[in-house]
């Protein structure tokens, strides 16, 4: 990408200064230049991770359904790259899952959040959550309910908000947010204001749920735009 190229350029840059400097003698300008080309090479390596995120071969047999789903419930800009991408972090494509938890399928519904998404999307039908088909249009539907349910700053902080809400309850989100907001933080921004903020989850659920948010988001949901999957949230590359 044009942006990975200056970075490098700058980077190399960087590198020559630090030698001139270190000919010089001039330590404190050497230390500081070292600083510099490691925070500049760090994120070299995380937008190149994200760049090399794979969509795993599985997820092919699934994309018409999935796109279909998301036109069903979400009209035809429907963020289909968000939803492939959180299918491959619940269940890496793989039907048969089932966590430690109990969570099952692709979408990894638990049972009882199984039985009552039909009573507020009637249109997912019964629950199936070992059926693909019915994982899917619930996956969306499911998150059509809970975006509908929070706000954000943009559209890709209220994707982050309902991301959240999926994995560890709306609940918790209403609460994460007055939490940020006591803080002084923005409530209305999910990347970092209400992202840090932790209204008493354990800290291991705390954590789980922030790095679900930004793996579908930041380290994901690029690899299915550029794939041709249709429209992301965030446009983070």
């Amino acid at each position: 990408m044009a942006a990975d190229r200056q970075w490098e350029r700058e980077l190399a840059e960087l590198v020559k200064e630090q030698r001139r400097a270190k000919t010089r003698a001039d330590r404190a300008l050497a230390a500081l230049l070292a600083v510099l080309i490691l925070l500049v090479a760090m994120l070299l390596l995380e937008r190149h991770a994200r760049a090399d995120a794979v969509i795993p071969r599985a997820a092919l047999q699934y994309r018409s359904e999935l796109t279909r789903a998301a036109h069903a419930f979400w009209g035809l800009d429907a963020p289909v790259a968000t939803f492939g991408a959180q299918i491959q972090t619940e269940s890496w494509w793989k039907n048969g899952t089932v966590s430690s938890v109990g969570a099952q399928g692709l979408a990894q519904f638990m049972p009882q959040t199984a039985a009552w998404l039909p009573s507020v999307a009637p249109g997912v039908g019964a629950p199936r959550p070992f059926d693909p088909r019915w994982s899917l249009r619930a996956c969306v539907a499911y998150m059509k309910w809970l975006y509908a349910r929070v706000d954000g700053a943009t559209g890709c902080d209220r994707m982050a908000f309902a991301l959240s809400a999926y994995n560890g309850g709306l609940g918790w989100v209403r609460r994460d947010k007055d939490k940020a907001a006591a803080l002084g933080l923005d409530k209305l921004a999910w990347w970092g204001n209400v992202e840090k903020a932790n209204a008493g989850r354990r800290a291991s659920a705390f954590r789980e749920n922030r790095t679900y948010v930004r793996r579908i988001l930041h380290d994901f949901e690029s690899a299915y735009v550029r794939a041709g999957w249709g429209t992301g949230s965030c446009g983070c590359d």
